[in-house]
């Protein structure tokens, strides 16, 4: 039996998102139904909110 794992979306503001496997940790493009590095079936994704981070960032340079 395969073992399961979710999506963890990186969300960006200026990028499109990433997903992140919560087993192995490959990333890509879009969510699908199986991880391409270890085979977790995926059942669901969660956010990340590393976005707010970068606004922070972007808020900081326009001294904002």
């Amino acid at each position: 039996m395969k073992h399961t794992a979710h999506w963890i979306r990186h969300t960006h503001i200026f990028r499109s998102d990433e997903y992140e496997c919560s087993a192995c940790g490959e990333v890509c493009g879009k969510a699908k139904k199986t991880c391409p590095g270890c085979g977790a079936v995926m059942k669901g994704a969660k956010g990340d909110q590393g976005w707010v981070d970068e606004m922070e960032a972007i808020d900081a340079f326009f001294d904002d």
